[in-house]
């Protein structure tokens, strides 16, 4: 194990403890914000130790519960503490991760690959199989509040809520068994002659790094809920709209995902590469949307969803090419070029509405 990957979350502890003790300050926040950077690393070397001691496709349902755990835990205690301003958070930040996994990430993916290896391939079914769970997901929980007459807005009311939320669930439970049992093979990497040489980690070094990792994620909450009153501040600084708040919140937890998204591309194993990304928009609608419902039905509080019309038209751009870019089964570097484009116009218009 690299020495990077427990110094990280020890100095994020010690950055707590003396946060704790002198209390806020510009020193203290800037090592807060350097600690939160470290820490994700340090996050995602743990999650591929435990995903490799795993094994494919369950190694990628790892990291994908682990940030949908980040997620929902920062959204909850943001619009607890926010009030009536932040009921539009969750609904931004599930956007913004639809935006930035399916244009952003799966772009740079794309990108990287083709420029190191020409042309890259992944199982066709797999790919399909999850996008075709992504499309209703994104339709029921993000447009679908916008065209019901029970509430007044872009809101579900309670039942409707529960209703989608279960439905949600059942929409992502349905996925993972296709995942992992029912149609594993689709989702199964070619085993190369690299890989096939590539023992797993004893169980000894996949316990310390599920703990570690277990320790870094709950650090990561932490340090980014206490940051979050500086983020807000500097966005209203900037004129930015308050939804910036969520595209921050998403790339975070997206962080370590990416990068090991980025990683499985360069070293030309592109099927990883997809399941971790595309694994990561799932668990996103269908574990935030609920969880962050059932606490929202408990608190009786409103719950803003449906998305405006740029959104929509931003939203259904994304699906579409997607389709497109799984239509084959085989990569290049202007597809990866394409979805690059369109997460760089989400997010000018983000900044400048």
């Amino acid at each position: 194990m690299p020495w990077w990957a427990w110094t990280w979350p020890t100095l994020a502890l010690i950055v707590l403890v003396a946060q704790a003790i002198f209390g806020s300050s510009i020193p203290i926040g800037a090592a807060e914000g350097l600690a939160l950077v470290g820490t994700v690393f340090g996050a995602v070397y743990h999650a591929e130790v435990v995903a490799h001691r795993i094994g494919e496709p369950f190694g990628s349902l790892v990291l994908a519960v682990a940030v949908t755990v980040i997620e929902v835990a920062l959204i909850v205690s943001i619009m607890i503490v926010g009030g009536v301003d932040t009921t539009r958070l969750a609904r931004d930040t599930v956007f913004a991760a639809v935006m930035i996994v399916c244009n952003g990430i799966v772009g740079l993916c794309l990108l990287a690959g083709g420029l190191r290896h020409r042309e890259q391939v992944f199982q066709l079914q797999g790919a399909q199989a999850a996008l075709s769970v992504i499309i209703p997901l994104t339709t029921l929980t993000l447009v679908l509040p916008n065209v019901t007459s029970t509430t007044i807005g872009p809101t579900f009311s309670s039942l409707q809520l529960a209703f989608v939320a279960i439905v949600s669930l059942a929409l992502y439970g349905s996925f993972l068994f296709v995942q992992t049992v029912r149609h594993r093979d689709y989702f199964l990497p070619e085993v190369s002659e690299e890989d096939a040489h590539a023992l797993p980690p004893p169980s000894s070094v996949a316990l310390l790094s599920a703990g570690l990792l277990f320790a870094s994620l709950i650090l990561v909450v932490v340090l980014a809920k206490l940051l979050t009153p500086t983020l807000e501040l500097v966005i209203a600084s900037i004129g930015a709209p308050r939804s910036v708040v969520g595209i921050v919140i998403a790339g975070l937890v997206l962080l370590p995902e990416g990068l090991a998204s980025y990683r499985a591309a360069r070293a030309n194993r592109l099927q990883t590469s997809m399941n971790l990304a595309l694994g990561s928009v799932l668990a996103t609608i269908g574990l935030t949307i609920p969880a962050v419902a059932g606490v929202w039905i408990l608190l009786s509080k409103p719950l803003t969803l449906g998305l405006g019309t740029k959104e929509e038209l931003l939203l259904a751009l994304t699906l579409i090419v997607s389709l497109l870019t799984i239509g084959t089964g085989r990569t290049s570097v202007r597809q990866g070029i394409v979805h690059l484009v369109v997460v760089a116009v989400f997010l000018f218009l983000s900044v400048v509405p």
